[in-house]
């Protein structure tokens, strides 16, 4: 045996990637329908120059395209969505048709064989229907992959199980194997070649949505943002040009921005991960994309076509929000290899593809805002970005992202008038109106279960916040409501909102002056 260990498993056990919590669900063993393919493959399993830059955008443009947490997030966060229409499983199947042989996966013969190596390393001896739920690739594809394998005395038969052949590893495949993880430590679905995850990037773009102010007003509708801050951020989600969201803390800014997701409410794909010039980089983070499950599309007169549906190394999500503050360094925006694993690990900017990034507390990063949009100057304007690989190799990203900008501080504190420039929309919260306010503390009294009157409104606004200068700020109703309720717990109270609990709570919240 080798002198490499990775957790090889000898029993007859298939479980899915430890790093992938999900694979495709639907893969079928036996291929007996084609779909139409919607164009023809730009790969044919051939290989890249291993240190040649990688150029996608000269064949892509935008023309071949058609056109702190609070309750309400956490409950949006939590909600299920459950994607079963037939029309919307068509226009997937359609967008990422199953392959139906090597030349449809784009990746070259020893990418595969690497894929399908690595998969009877870590699990044993398998079927071909178990190799098909961790490899996310056809039985047909696996069959043929096999058969080549054998030729090359990597692979052997094994006994029938439950009238499926079963297969494993000759010695000769074990040491293979230990030396496949050794260099590159990738063991899950099989990747998406870039050109094919960029083609579908640009098709998915959030940009082809078109956000009216009748769409706004309807999905803020349950949100007590003004209609002047609505009328301000509405025409910025049309735009190419990132948003900076300034204001003093507490104006709502963080809160406003990680509902954004809801305008375009739709699903996306999101791939396991991709191939880039034989190199594995993983995408999808189950801690960050939301999977939405998938019911099979109901049959065609009758008969379920074990093709229907779209390629299983994709995964459908929620489009991605992704939130990043005073914790983000320059590291964080590069593929990232890790070498104890031996894996590369995908950019934050790469996972929010077709999604929303939102870099809050702008300028208390472990790198300045000048750095900051220096690194993004190109993708900002050009939508798209430059990586590179641990080879030194570069490559070419979609850069289609929602880019949203949040500080506490003035932005002429951060950058110059240059940078700001080319921010495109600056748009300012501040404190609300008297009418707002009212309405967000009736809104979170009934949430907390207490009663609240207008004459303790009235004191509120008038003996404590006109007395102590503060302003309307949408987070004070919830924060004094939580410690009343927590006195009225603690006390047994009644759950009526009175001067007394309210003046306890602001002596509690504020600072003495």
């Amino acid at each position: 045996m080798g002198l490499f260990n990775f957790g090889r498993k000898k029993e007859l056990k298939i479980e899915e990637p430890k790093a992938m919590t999900h694979a495709a669900e639907n893969q079928s063993d036996v291929q007996v329908e084609t779909m139409p393919e919607s164009s023809e493959s730009e790969s044919k399993g051939t290989e890249s120059e291993p240190n040649a830059d990688i150029s996608l955008f000269q064949h892509i443009s935008s023309s071949e395209v058609q056109q702190e947490t609070s309750p309400l997030f956490e409950s949006f966060q939590e909600t299920k969505i459950v994607d079963n229409s037939n029309s919307k499983l068509v226009h997937l199947a359609h967008l990422a048709p199953r392959p139906k042989d090597i030349s449809d996966t784009g990746l070259s013969e020893k990418v595969l064989l690497e894929i399908l190596i690595k998969a009877l390393y870590s699990n044993g001896v398998c079927t071909i229907r178990e190799l098909a739920k961790f490899t996310c690739l056809a039985g047909g594809i696996l069959q043929t992959l096999i058969d080549i394998a054998k030729q090359k005395k990597l692979v052997e038969n094994h006994q029938v199980q439950n009238n499926q052949m079963r297969f494993g590893l000759s010695h000769i495949g074990e040491l293979s194997a230990e030396k496949m993880l050794a260099k590159a430590g990738y063991q899950g679905p099989a990747p998406v070649p870039l050109n094919q995850y960029a083609q579908i990037a640009v098709k998915q773009s959030s940009r082809n949505h078109l956000v009216t102010k009748e769409l706004l007003m309807k999905v803020f509708s349950n949100l007590t943002f003004s209609d002047e801050l609505l009328e301000k951020v509405g025409p910025s989600l049309n735009s190419f040009k990132p948003v900076l969201i300034y204001g003093a803390p507490g104006t709502g800014k963080s809160y406003f921005c990680r509902h954004l997701n809801l305008v375009f409410g739709d699903t996306v794909l999101i791939p396991y991960s991709i191939e880039v010039n034989g190199e594995i980089i993983r995408i999808y983070d189950p801690e960050i994309h939301q999977k939405v499950p998938v019911e099979p599309a109901e049959p065609e007169n009758g008969v379920l076509s074990l093709t229907q549906g779209f390629d299983p190394r994709w995964v459908l999500c929620q489009r991605p929000l992704i939130v990043t503050g005073g914790e983000l360094d320059a590291e964080m925006l590069e593929v990232r290899f890790d070498p104890q694993n031996k894996t590369y690990k995908a950019p934050l900017q790469l996972k929010a593809n077709n999604g929303i990034l939102l870099l809050d507390d702008l300028g208390r990063q472990r790198i300045t805002p000048k750095q900051l949009f220096n690194r993004w100057i190109v993708p900002l304007e050009e939508r798209r970005d430059f990586l590179s690989l641990q080879s030194g190799a570069h490559f070419e990203i979609p850069f289609e992202l929602i880019m949203l900008f949040s500080t506490n501080l003035s932005p002429t504190d951060l950058v110059d008038d240059a940078f700001l420039r080319r921010l495109g929309y600056k748009i300012q919260f501040e404190e609300l109106a008297e009418s707002h306010y009212r309405q967000i503390w009736e809104q979170e009294c009934e949430k907390f279960g207490l009663v609240g009157n207008s004459d303790v409104f009235e004191y509120l606004v008038n003996q404590l916040h006109k007395t102590h200068g503060k302003p309307y700020l949408p987070c004070y109703p919830r924060d004094l409501l939580s410690i009343i309720s927590d006195q009225v717990k603690y006390k047994g109270l009644k759950n009526d909102v009175n001067c007394e609990l309210l003046n306890f709570a602001w002596t509690s919240y504020f600072v003495s002056e």
